[in-house]
């Protein structure tokens, strides 16, 4: 085993030029441990902890993380630089690995390196340089580095400010990156945590806790984007295939989301594509009647020759009872009777009866995940209905979890889709109470 990792790390200096001090409009000076900009090409207010240096192996001739492919493999970070900021740089075990337990062995070097000193360590990003800042979205990059969920049987919790952040798990549990490799990921921070970026810090934390997995990570840094522009960034195009899982035949109809939901509907071939999304890896989530969700990742570069995504989806052969309903995975529902007062996000008493229905519905499916989508109609400006819309959910899910103990929270994602998805039209009243609505669809059993 040293001496496969010894080869990994000779050859990962073949790839790679002496680092010099790089300064870019988007991130600034990358050799600094902090950097905070205002008014970049890229968004109102960056703020990065960490230095962009491949873990301080440096990135191979050319390659510009921001726009290029996964990095090549390199070695492992053993000697912890005492000058990067805390959590970048570094390898980090989950602290509920087991040598004598873990579920699918190792990832070549956690038995060999101390445990105690490689728990998982969060960063910190500290917020001063936007205090009073007005927020129209957020985004936090990170440059991951060697998660292996689906080789070594790990399963990733994150958290931001101590409260978990399902979507940003979704992915990391989600990529392959043996080698070890790493890769972008940018994820949009939901407006629930939006109160958190008023305050001091943003903490962000990553760990199995669970498994026993001897999965080992690292992050290159970590980046928040306050107020990200359509311009200033690279982007490329995805094209892909939704497939049945045992036929392998394609799958027509389905949709096909983006982190950030845009979406699009296969054709008959169960081919899609993508134009002009952000460089980085992209989960890509496919929705199908009858079938459990399915998702494939996209290594996204800039410009259009990245490789084609198969997604593939497993027909949903699970059942389960909802308010006197047979719901199949991939199926959604209308929760009806879900009240708020006009242009507000506090649930009125009278949707509570609708909301336990959905508690009983988790506590006797535990394996049960959901998705809850708020949908208005066209009335008002768009962007504030998808505000509206997400609040709502938001509102149900906080409910949820707070009058079902022991339900976890990563078992509900939330969306706002605004007036995007009318089910009716918009014309009369009738059509317009039809697009108000709040929907459950079951992702997986």
């Amino acid at each position: 085993m040293n001496k496969i990792i010894l080869i990994i790390f000779f050859l990962s200096l073949c790839f790679v030029t002496a680092f010099s001090q790089i300064r870019t409009p988007n991130d600034g000076d990358w050799s600094k441990q902090y950097e905070s900009l205002k008014a970049t090409p890229e968004a109102d207010f960056m703020i990065r902890v960490g230095d962009i240096d491949n873990l301080g192996f440096n990135f191979e001739e050319g390659f510009n993380p921001f726009c290029g492919r996964t990095t090549f493999s390199h070695g492992f970070p053993w000697d912890v630089n005492t000058e990067d900021a805390s959590g970048t740089d570094c390898i980090m075990i989950p602290s509920s690995y087991s040598p004598d337990a873990a579920p699918c062995g190792g990832d070549g070097y956690s038995g060999e390196y101390e445990k105690s000193s490689s728990r998982p360590k969060p960063v910190t990003i500290p917020l001063e340089s936007i205090k009073g800042a007005q927020i129209n979205n957020a985004y936090l990059q990170l440059f991951i580095d060697d998660f292996q969920s689906s080789v070594l049987c790990s399963h990733f919790q994150m958290t931001i400010n101590g409260k978990r952040f399902p979507e940003g798990e979704k992915l990391i549990n989600s990529v392959n990156q043996t080698g070890p490799v790493g890769k972008l990921i940018t994820l949009a921070i939901p407006e629930a945590f939006y109160p958190d970026l008023q305050g001091s810090s943003l903490i962000i934390s990553i760990d199995d806790k669970t498994t026993r997995a001897g999965d080992g990570f690292a992050l290159d840094f970590a980046k928040l984007i306050l107020n990200r522009k359509s311009t200033g960034i690279c982007k490329g195009n995805v094209r892909g295939i939704v497939i049945d899982d045992e036929t392998e035949s394609p799958i027509s109809g389905a949709l096909v989301q983006t982190a950030g939901k845009l979406s699009v509907t296969t054709g008959a071939d169960g081919s899609f594509e993508f134009k002009n999304i952000p460089a980085g890896l992209e989960l890509l989530t496919a929705a199908a009647k009858g079938y459990a969700e399915g998702s494939g990742v996209a290594d996204v570069a800039e410009g259009e020759e990245n490789e084609v995504v198969y997604i593939r989806m497993k027909k949903g052969s699970k059942t389960a009872q909802f308010d006197g309903k047979t719901l199949t995975e991939g199926e959604s529902v209308v929760i009806n009777n879900i009240l708020f007062d006009q242009g507000k996000s506090t649930l009125r008493p009278e949707s509570k009866t609708e909301l336990d229905k959905i508690i009983r519905f988790l506590q006797n499916n535990p394996g049960a995940e959901i998705e809850l989508s708020g949908h208005t109609s066209s009335e008002g400006e768009a962007a504030m209905n998808r505000s509206l819309s997400y609040k709502r959910v938001q509102s149900c899910k906080d409910y949820i979890i707070a009058n079902a103990k022991g339900i976890d929270t990563g078992r509900i994602l939330t969306v706002g889709y605004g007036p995007d998805r009318p089910v009716a039209g918009n014309a009369t009243e009738d059509g317009r109470a039809q697009n108000r609505r709040v929907e459950m669809r079951i992702l997986r059993l």
